[in-house]
């Protein structure tokens, strides 16, 4: 039983209401220091170059850098907020390019690329780009319910 105040999940597109070259909302994503540091550490990966500035100066970079769990887990928040949370990430295929220091704004965009009828699968080519340039590209596919959640 829910309870009167508790809000309901957002509905999940179904595979019959997306269609190729729908366009996602872009997502502006700050990138504070905090993020990059507290997602470092929450993912493992304690490489001084995701939390020591000076140590990620001398190792050539401008200050400290996004790891690429946490750019995986953004472009995966981003397509399945689009989607809805019915939608199963069946594949997350993204190559880096350059790094999120802190200070900027990483915007998420985002295309839908193809679509299976046999599977009900959509493909998703995703781009987030910042001050410098294209931070992550690639292309989510997204398994979608048949029917409305």
């Amino acid at each position: 039983m829910t309870r009167p105040d508790t809000p309901a999940l957002p509905a999940t597109r179904t595979h019959a209401e997306v269609a190729v070259g729908d366009v996602l909302p872009d997502l502006p994503v700050p990138v504070t220091r905090t993020l990059i540091v507290a997602t470092a550490l929450a993912s493992r990966d304690y490489q001084d170059v995701h939390h020591d500035p000076e140590l990620a100066r001398e190792s050539g970079s401008k200050d400290i850098f996004m790891n690429i769990l946490t750019s995986n887990g953004l472009v995966e928040r981003y397509v399945t907020g689009w989607a809805g949370p019915a939608a199963v990430v069946k594949a997350l295929r993204v190559r880096l390019g350059v790094p999120n220091h802190p200070g900027d704004t990483m915007v998420l965009t985002g295309t839908v690329t193809g679509k299976s009828d046999e599977d009900r699968s959509i493909d998703i080519a995703v781009k987030g780009t910042n001050g410098l340039g294209a931070h992550v590209t690639g292309t989510v596919t997204l398994h979608l319910p048949g029917e409305a959640r």
